[in-house]
């Protein structure tokens, strides 16, 4: 259940915290979790609103160990600081990205690192570098449960923005297959219910993404040559116009996959795509 500042337990070693910042890009508000009993882990503290930092602590408080953070994006990260300066936490996680859009004053104690492991008398956490959404994100994989903490990599409900050049719909896409290596049972999303059959999850965001590749590269090839305000409305024709705005995000990130990969040319006099050999010559 989806209650601001309410923890719902999800499992014997997991509850859910929900911050009071719902909208269009956060959903119902993020989800901080509370992992462990005696010795807490705040994985994504959220935004720091009082109220939330208020329900963490009143939650676990100086049964908090350790803060950990999927990524430094300004919904999931900032509450760190406060929680950190009431419990002496540990802090973990990657320092903020080169975008527009970071918690710059995140500062982590362990500078987390892929396949790291987080080790306690109730559970470990496995570090899973999951690039794509924005470069600094990180997936954690609570081995007993067989649950992975998915941040923004996962979110139920929507798919999630790529914003180049931090963001980047190759590594997006790789991270995506890579969680396949894992014995997932269940998706706890940084926005969210809980998903299980995470196999079937996973291989339909995949196959999402390269059908919408697909689309970009059948739209190139009919307008010879186009822009993304252009191609935004054909390729994200199943999509309100009132997103499109956030839709020409990822389709940039799509159109940089595509020249990464050498089947697309960007000219930048006019800002326009096409594909190679593709156009045809006057």
């Amino acid at each position: 259940m989806l209650e601001h500042g309410v923890p719902f337990r999800l499992n014997s070693r997991v509850r859910r915290l929900v911050a009071p910042n719902p909208g269009v890009m956060t959903g119902p508000g993020t989800n901080t979790y509370l992992l462990g009993n005696e010795e807490v882990a705040v994985l994504d503290p959220g935004p720091a609103i009082p109220a939330h930092i208020d329900a963490i602590l009143g939650a676990a408080g100086d049964r908090i160990r350790w803060i950990v953070c999927t990524h430094t994006h300004p919904d999931h990260s900032p509450a760190w600081r406060a929680i950190a300066e009431a419990t002496g936490a540990e802090v973990i996680g990657a320092l903020p990205a080169d975008d527009m859009f970071q918690d710059d004053t995140f500062a982590p104690t362990r500078e987390i690192r892929h396949d790291d492991v987080l080790v306690t008398p109730e559970f470990s956490l496995r570090a899973v570098h999951t690039p794509g959404h924005v470069s600094n994100h990180f997936c954690y994989f609570m081995e007993q449960e067989q649950m992975l903490f998915a941040g923004d990599h996962i979110m139920n409900g929507s798919t999630v923005v790529i914003i180049p050049p931090s963001g980047d719909m190759k590594a997006y896409i790789e991270s995506l297959q890579l969680l396949l290596d894992y014995p997932l049972e269940s998706i706890a999303p940084g926005h969210g219910e809980v998903m299980g059959d995470s196999r079937a999850v996973v291989e339909w965001l995949v196959n999402h993404r390269l059908k919408r590749e697909d689309k970009v590269i059948a739209c190139l090839r009919e307008l010879r040559r186009a822009s993304v305000d252009e191609l935004v409305k054909v390729v994200y024709d199943d999509v309100s116009t009132s997103l499109h705005k956030m839709a020409k995000l990822s389709l940039t990130a799509h159109l940089i996959k595509l020249r990464q990969e050498s089947r697309a040319t960007h000219h930048p006099g006019d800002d326009s795509w096409e594909i190679p050999g593709a156009a045809v010559t006057p």
